[in-house]
């Protein structure tokens, strides 16, 4: 998600990346000025023994260490850079990226079948929806998502991607994973503070949702979402971990990762 924010912040077309020392194995490297996307890299660790041990999922912010029976063991997250393609040059760039073109396009469904199968997803949600006005939102109260008309919407994938976010936020719902809904737009204090970390779930989201999907994901209000992360980061950087966390169970619950085939 950092990255698909990273590649949204920069104008890039290019969702491919690497490292400094990737890059220079492949003739590649950073154009002068460029700067990195940091994402963060688990890595467990257990007591009493110097080597770490295979990289752990993502665990929520403010869970528990795992343990063992006999070692405590416990999660670290370590920052590594990476650079988009667009921050890149050299020779075999474009050799490069057009096979990765290339590889992704013998798997990837036509146009119609994604826009239908993105359909099928969200309105399989369990979650009414109701189309008209001039805006979109979610109603906690009664449940429901508030959509403008289908023709209101420039493309089919700009309605999918605005269903998604708030199809998020309606995750929330106490029902069902029970976030704090309770902020609204111009609030102070903890209202604000909770509106602002809400619409970050619901956005962030909604970018895997658009992956998952295969419509993509347009993202507006950068300097919007923006804010609201400097914000919320000043006051507790390990909100980064809690909203990543939780836009992931999200979209989990809404359209889950199909399992992958085992290697080999």
């Amino acid at each position: 998600m950092l990255l698909t924010l990273g590649m949204h912040l920069r104008g890039s077309s290019l969702p491919y990346w690497c490292g400094f020392a990737e890059a220079k194995a492949l003739g590649i490297f950073p154009r002068k000025g460029s700067k990195a996307v940091h994402v963060l890299r688990p890595q467990r660790h257990q007591q009493g023994e110097g080597q770490l041990l295979d990289p752990a999922p993502l665990e929520p912010a403010g869970a528990k260490p795992p343990t063992t029976a006999e070692k405590p063991s416990w999660v670290s997250y370590r920052p590594i850079a990476l650079f988009n393609a667009a921050d890149l040059q050299g020779d075999a760039l474009e050799g490069l990226i057009q096979r990765r073109r290339q590889a992704e396009s013998v798997n990837r469904r036509p146009g119609a079948e994604r826009l239908a199968a993105a359909e099928a997803v969200l309105s399989g949600w369990p979650v009414p929806v109701q189309f008209g006005g001039d805006r979109a939102c979610y109603l906690p109260g009664p449940d429901r998502i508030q959509l403008p008309d289908r023709d209101a919407f420039h493309s089919a994938a700009a309605l999918y991607g605005t269903w998604a976010h708030e199809a998020i936020h309606s995750s929330g719902h106490s029902s069902r994973l029970a976030r704090d809904l309770s902020g609204g737009m111009g609030a102070e204090g903890d209202g604000g503070r909770a509106y602002a970390r809400e619409e970050l779930v619901a956005e962030l989201g909604a970018v895997l949702l658009g992956d998952r999907l295969e419509i993509g994901s347009a993202m507006a209000n950068h300097a919007a979402y923006l804010s609201h992360w400097v914000e919320l980061l000043r006051e507790s950087p390990r909100v980064l971990l809690q909203v990543l966390s939780d836009a992931r169970k999200a979209a989990d619950l809404i359209c889950p990762e199909p399992p992958q085939a085992p290697e080999g």
